[in-house]
């Protein structure tokens, strides 16, 4: 049983929207939903993925002040400091 809520993809969206489809961390301006992606290499557009964190690394608390966009390295850069539930090599993203 996952423990993201049904409405999960909604509420990413919502604060990715609220980011300008920028990490809050380093800035990058990462892909919009329906941005041309063919030019692309995979590593590329995984580079520029736009993903959202949860700062108290609960899946169920989805309030807006626990949650942050960002970008797939800065995401990742967390997990790796040990700051999350999930291990690096779990996590997933959407492309």
């Amino acid at each position: 049983m996952s423990r993201y809520s049904k409405d999960w993809q909604q509420i990413a969206l919502t604060i990715k929207d609220q980011a300008g489809w920028r990490c809050s961390k380093c800035r990058c301006q990462c892909l919009r939903p329906g941005d041309p992606t063919k030019h692309l290499t995979k590593s590329e557009r995984t580079k520029i993925t736009l993903t959202v964190h949860h700062h108290n690394r609960m899946p169920e608390d989805n309030r807006p002040e626990n949650l942050i966009a960002l970008c797939t390295s800065c995401h990742l850069s967390y997990h790796n400091r040990k700051q999350s539930n999930i291990p690096p090599g779990q996590l997933s993203f959407d492309f």
